[in-house]
């Protein structure tokens, strides 16, 4: 791991960062007015806006300084993003000014006034005529040697070339750092005060899976071509949807649980509770996923104070009065002597019937919930179930939780 200091590569990370949250503020801000915009990343530029078209309407660069100070008028910075804007031109055959991609910086650093990145500001200042002159005078000047190159590359456009580049170009300064970037995310996403760790969280996290793909080259199956500020609207009301009115938030992914997780669980009563009406381990397995999820869920409802321990009990009390009233109407016509296969079809009917019940329990009443907080809750409480009060599925489990405590203190 590289150490903080001279050899330490913190600022480019956070460049990278930057980048891809930038990019989904962007997205997240033309989103009101144009749905239909896409974003990608690293084909042409940093990041390229299309709309309705397969030709970028703009190319981005970000620039990321921890330490605002001013925009340098030789710096290399914005040298190089004429470069690669040249490149990236040359790329789609040097548009004429009707089909001229809007050239975009946007830096954390601030434009001085006098400067060329002051009149190429939006607003009344803007002059293009002026700038265009400044920028010729300071790539014409022999200093510095870093950026030679880049303002030959500059000087070597024809003039209708430059005037048009020049017309083209944007400075956005003063941008929001990394660490400030969030509150302008919620804003430009519409969410509330109250929801914004937790709406944000979420958003983010998909966002950067978007990312990865989107920046995918070796695998064509896996790579995003772009993606559509309607996207990002779609997927923004799903999360928000999860905060509406009374409802708790689902935070947790449901998927497919390890053999190492299953295994897990092995000793645990809440597997014994199914073996004992007979349950394959492929049922065992899919009912488990359920159990792993809605622990993880109820302790972060818990965690995060969306729900206290006494709603938590009352949501427990209930799915329990649910399962007492199917375990009370499906043992009571069984006999004494009924031989074992009966017991073991009653107990899945037993466990089928409550699953279907609790699925549609919501958690907080008056809100919906997820049908696998219903399942995994019902499993939770068969795992701590007391030999006398359950809940359990096999009708003689009472005596078989007892001889089970019995083995294990022996």
């Amino acid at each position: 791991m590289a150490q903080a200091g001279t050899h330490s590569a913190a600022g480019q990370m956070i460049g990278y960062l930057y980048q891809c949250e930038l990019a989904l503020l962007e997205l997240a801000e033309r989103s009101w007015d144009d749905p239909a915009a896409e974003v990608r990343m690293e084909v042409l530029d940093d990041i390229e806006f299309l709309h309705g078209s397969g030709t970028p309407a703009e190319l981005l660069q970000s620039k990321h300084r921890g330490a605002a100070g001013q925009l340098s008028e030789t710096g290399k910075d914005f040298w190089r993003s004429v470069a690669s804007w040249i490149d990236a031109l040359n790329t789609l055959g040097n548009p004429g000014a009707e089909s001229m991609p809007l050239l975009r910086l946007v830096t954390t650093q601030v434009a001085a006034e006098g400067t060329f990145y002051y009149l190429l500001r939006r607003g009344d200042q803007r002059d293009v005529p002026a700038a265009l002159a400044r920028m010729e005078e300071v790539a014409a000047a022999d200093a510095p040697k870093t950026t030679a190159d880049e303002r030959k590359m500059f000087l070597d456009l024809s003039p209708s070339q430059r005037y048009r580049f020049v017309d083209a170009l944007v400075i956005s300064d003063g941008a929001p750092v990394m660490s400030d970037l969030d509150p302008s995310l919620a804003k430009a996403m519409g969410i509330r005060a109250n929801q914004h760790d937790a709406v944000l969280d979420q958003i983010k996290g998909w966002w950067y899976r978007v990312a990865v793909r989107l920046l995918e080259r070796k695998d064509p199956a896996r790579r995003r071509a772009s993606v559509s500020a309607q996207e990002l609207l779609c997927r923004l009301d799903e999360v928000s949807d999860q905060f509406a009115g009374e409802n708790l938030p689902i935070t947790e992914e449901l998927r497919r649980l390890t053999t190492a997780e299953i295994a897990a669980y092995n000793d645990d009563l809440v597997v014994a509770q199914m073996r004992w009406i007979g349950l394959k381990d492929r049922r065992i397995a899919t009912y488990l996923r359920d159990y792993h999820h809605a622990r993880a869920q109820r302790s972060e409802w818990l965690r995060t104070f969306k729900i206290t321990e006494d709603g938590l009990a009352d949501y427990e009390q209930r799915l329990w009065d649910e399962w007492d009233h199917i375990f009370g109407d499906l043992t009571d016509d069984l006999d004494d002597d009924s031989d074992e296969s009966d017991k073991h079809a009653v107990g899945k009917d037993v466990l089928r019937k409550t699953m279907d019940k609790v699925a549609d329990e919501p958690a907080r009443l008056g809100s919906n919930t997820v049908g696998w907080v219903g399942r995994g809750t019902m499993h939770s409480l068969a795992d701590r179930a007391e030999s006398d009060e359950g809940p359990g599925w096999h009708p003689d489990f009472s005596s078989l939780c007892q001889n089970r405590v019995n083995e294990q203190e022996k």
